[in-house]
Formats: structure tokens, sequence, C-alpha cells
């Protein structure tokens, strides 16, 4: 089981249309720590910085019930501990995960640029199929397509997507996504996620051309 989920952690999403009154800050908030976590922090100190965020965006889930917002952002740190935790240990942390992207795509799939979808078609893609998962390649290009449908210049969904088509064995399709995810629009205040998520499609794409 080890290794199989990795790569869950680098999901991450924009916040940029965020509304209503103290959720856009507090979902900055979540996100500015995801960050400083998932590329400043020790990798032996990711697991429990996650597990700590987990909490604290579970109360902002809480504060602003009925906001599809914060149920994503929780999803996403949730899924980044269960990226860092690994093996089978990981498997419950991943199926809370799939429960708050499917509660923030019930209220509104649109939010965060489609960013319930994404990242809930990476789930699908990384998680072992049945028996030991949910995993299923399938139904992840259908959540992928969504989020793209949603955010096609988007340097995220162009990735994921990218990774998806390297993981399903089809290389030639892989390189354009990855080469749009190079050129995706910089996201203001988003410089050490934007640099992160460059140099991960950066080092994808050379194994693409090298297949």
């Amino acid at each position: 089981m080890a290794g199989l989920i990795a790569g869950l952690a680098a999901i991450a999403m924009p916040i940029s249309h965020a509304q209503g009154t103290g959720v856009g800050e507090a979902v900055a908030e979540l996100q500015h720590d995801w960050e400083t976590i998932r590329y400043q922090s020790a990798a032996v100190d990711r697991e429990k910085g996650f597990e700590a965020l987990s909490v604290k965006a579970h109360k902002v889930s809480e504060t602003f019930a009925g906001r599809p917002e914060p149920l994503v952002w929780e999803g996403i740190i949730v899924s980044s501990r269960a990226g860092e935790k690994g093996g089978l240990g990981a498997l419950g942390l991943v199926k809370q995960a799939k429960a708050l992207y499917e509660s923030a795509i019930a209220i509104d799939g649109s939010v965060l640029e489609g960013a319930a979808y994404n990242s809930l078609g990476v789930l699908y893609y990384k998680v072992p199929g049945w028996p030991v998962g949910f995993g299923d390649k399938g139904k992840a290009k259908e959540l992928l397509l969504k989020a793209l449908s949603l955010n096609p210049k988007g340097i995220d969904p162009n990735f994921f997507y990218g990774e998806y088509l390297m993981e399903t064995k089809q290389p030639q399709q892989a390189m354009a996504y990855l080469e749009r995810a190079l050129q995706a629009p910089s996201r203001p205040g988003r410089q050490i996620a934007d640099t992160g998520r460059r140099e991960e499609a950066r080092e994808l794409l050379e194994k693409a051309k090298a297949k």
C-alpha cells in the first residue's frame, strides 16, 4: 500500500472567488497555512502540521456551515495529511476528504473555479480501486475534465489532468496539458504555490518527453 496514494499532499486550489463576510478571510488563512506546510516545512513535520491544520479547517467549516469554500479546503488539507501519512492508515482520511468534496459539490460545484471537482478527481486516480479503495480511473477523468471546463487556463487543473494522463500511460497527450500548466497565468498572492507547481510540471513534462 505504501506509495499508492502518495502525491495527495500536492493538491491546492485558488481562493479568489470566496465570497461573504469572513469566509474569504478564513479560507485565505487556511490556504496560507497549507502553502507554508506543503512547500516550506521539512518533510518530517508535514503530517503533524496538516493534522493540526485539519482541526482548524473543520472549525472554519462549522463556523460557515452551508458554505462550500471551507469544505473544499478542509478536504484539501485532509487529503494532504493522507498523502503524507501513506499506506493503509491513510484510507480513512481519503474517504473523509472524498465526503467533504462531495458535500461542497452538492452546495456549489463551480465554487473556487471547480476546485472540488479537480480535487475529487485526483483522489479517484490516486486511490487504489476495489476491494481496497474507491479508485476509478474513468470517474477521475470525468471529474478532471469538469474542472478543466470551469478553469481551462488554470495551473492546477492542467497539471493534474496531465498527471492523470501519465498515470494512465498517455505521455504524448499529457505533454500538452503540462505545457499549459507551465504557461498558466500567475495567481495573485500564490507565488509559493505557483513556483512549486511549475517545478512539479517541469519534472513531469521531462518524464513524458522521455517516454
